[in-house]
Formats: structure tokens, C-alpha cells, sequence
């Protein structure tokens, strides 16, 4: 059996359908906080936290469980700039938590749900794996301390990690069965949909001075199945006793402008739009250097057309 921690979540949820539709028994834990339980429809759930150490004993005494994913995580740059203890807690402690318990009952195999912003401000790109590492907030940060941690760990026990750096994740399963809620929403393509949706008024652009092509920021946005693809192809990794970090992106990028003229195309809907003051830490461009996935987890991201992205959010967000 698979543990996945998140699966109430965005991501989380895809990749226990995908685990599920390979016909792997899963078990949900998800505290429900940020997640949400009716995108949990596959395997069993079970509402709990990572800081409830004799909660996840129990799990893994009842079952037998061969790996762990993990994507429980708080993931809002602007609250762990606000927060950082609470982040650095919940991210790195309960990690520790959870690795522990599987340290006493000998599960080795380990997926971590990690992130692009690890790297802070890019020196290059497209951004590869070895790239400097100089997160600019606490929570690139608590997701670098994970990392850092697992790295240490391998070196000196029995265990096996895969550390996927995720960049943006986009889209919805085609099913149109689960697909990205936030509250509140802070994803670019989800808020412009919204505008499309008569949710929101306008979508406001943070800068439209910087130095790409139409003077907005370029980010490298990849389909949330095909991140759960590369959790399944991580999972088949680990099979070889090995340890890995990996980008996970389409390896190009689009502007601001571009996704919304894409959303604008895909919902025949004009969107109105707002220029406001740029926000501090956003990068000009972002890109990932997907190649080290494509080789060692033989790993290709198969959503490579914006609009087909977008259309597959849209199909999920009108029906929510």
C-alpha cells in the first residue's frame, strides 16, 4: 500500500487517482485544513496531522505500507513571510515526524513534494537542478531544509528519496472529477478563469515593466497530471535503491498576458485587466530545465500546448 499525505489537495488528489488507476491500494491522511475531502475519491482516508505522532503509528501498524508521498504541506509564500515559525513547524518538524515513524517501521521509500522556489533568484536559464540554492522565503526555505535533511539520511541508512521540485502547476484532470480549489485562490490561471466566470472583475498584472518580451513575468507552467505521472515514474525509480532530485516543468514559459490571452481563447470571454505596482520577489522568467527527469526517470511532460492546459481548468471550474 501507498501512503499519501495531502492527497485533500490539489496535487495530492491527482496523484492518488493516477496511483489508484495503476492499481496500487492507497491511504489518504489529510488534516482537511487546506485540503478538501471531496477530492478525495480514491483509497482510504483518514483525517489526521503529521504532528500527531501516535495517530501515524497507528497507521502503520494497521497497514503495510510500501512507500510514502508525501505532499502535506503549507505552501503560501506571502503567509510564511508573515508566519515563518508556523512554516518552518509544519513543513520541516512534522516532516521529521513522519520520517521517524517510518524509520521505526522500516518503510525506505520516500517521494517528497518539493519546489522551484528553493532556488531564489535565478542566475540562469532555463534553471537546472544545479543551480544555486538560495531560497528568498520561508517556505522555499523549510522546503529546502527537508531536502537537505533527506540527503543526510541517505548517506547514512537504508533509504531512498526522490525530491520533485515542482514549478507551476496548472490544469485539471480531463475527468473533470478533481481539479485546483485554493481559499482563497492565489494561482494565476484559476483567477483569470474566475474573471471568465463573472467570479471576479478584472485580473490585475503585477508589473508590466520587466524585461521579457511584453513586459510581464514569464513562468514555466506544467499540467497537474503530468506531475503525478512523474510521482509514478519516482515510485518505479526507488525500485533501484536510488536517490534523486528533479525539476518538474514543460521546460518554456508564457507571460502574464499570454495565459490570459490563452484564457481568453479557450472561454471566448473578454477578460479585463488592471496594471498594478510589481510584487517584491517575483522573478522576471522562471523556467525548468527538465532534462535530468526526462533521462533518469524517463519522465516527458505530455501537456505541452497552453491552451489545452487551460481548457482542462476551465472544464473543472465551471462545474464548481
Amino acid at each position: 500500500m501507498i501512503l499519501i499525505t495531502g492527497a485533500g489537495g490539489y496535487i495530492g488528489a491527482h496523484v492518488n487517482k493516477l496511483m489508484h488507476d495503476k492499481g496500487y491500494q492507497t491511504i489518504v491522511l489529510d488534516n482537511l485544513i487546506n485540503g478538501h475531502k471531496e477530492m478525495v475519491k480514491w483509497g482510504e482516508f483518514i483525517e489526521g496531522d503529521l504532528k500527531d505522532t501516535k495517530l501515524l503509528k497507528s497507521v502503520f501498524e494497521k497497514y503495510d505500507i510500501e512507500a510514502v508521498m508525501h505532499l502535506a504541506a503549507l505552501a503560501s509564500v506571502k503567509e510564511s513571510v508573515e508566519f515563518p515559525q508556523k512554516y518552518y513547524k509544519n513543513n520541516f518538524q512534522y516532516t521529521l515526524n513522519l520520517l521517524n515513524v517510518m524509520e521505526k517501521f522500516n518503510v525506505n521509500k520516500f517521494i517528497f513534494s518539493s519546489t522551484a522556489s528553493v532556488y531564489g533568484e535565478p542566475e540562469f536559464i532555463p534553471i537546472s537542478e544545479e543551480h544555486h540554492l538560495k531560497p528568498i522565503n520561508p517556505y522555499g526555505k523549510s522546503k529546502l531544509m527537508v531536502e537537505n535533511f533527506l540527503l543526510e539520511k541517505s548517506k547514512k541508512s537504508d533509504f531512498n528519496y526522490v525530491a520533485l521540485r515542482y514549478f507551476n502547476a496548472s490544469g485539471a484532470d480531463l475527468s473533470g472529477e478533481i481539479g485546483e480549489i485554493h481559499v482563497p485562490e492565489t494561482h494565476l490561471i484559476p483567477i483569470v478563469l474566475d474573471v471568465a466566470l463573472g467570479k471576479r472583475e478584472k485580473i490585475a498584472i503585477f508589473g508590466d515593466d520587466y524585461p521579457t518580451p511584453d513586459g510581464t513575468c514569464i513562468r514555466d507552467y506544467v499540467h497537474v497530471n503530468d506531475i503525478a505521472a512523474a510521482h509514478f515514474k519516482g515510485f518505479e525509480f526507488l525500485d533501484n535503491n536510488k536517490s534523486g532530485i528533479f525539476n518538474l516543468g514543460m521546460g518554456k514559459g508564457f507571460s502574464v498576458k499570454e495565459i490570459i490571452e490563452s484564457c481568453e481563447k479557450v472561454t471566448s470571454c473578454e477578460i479585463p485587466t488592471i496594471v498594478e505596482d510589481r510584487r517584491e520577489g517575483d522573478p522576471a522568467i522562471l523556467i525548468a530545465d527538465n532534462k535530468k527527469a526526462e533521462k533518469v526517470l524517463k519522465w516527458k511532460s505530455k501537456f505541452n500546448n497552453i491552451d489545452d492546459i487551460i481548457e482542462s481548468a476551465y472544464n473543472f471550474q465551471i462545474k464548481i
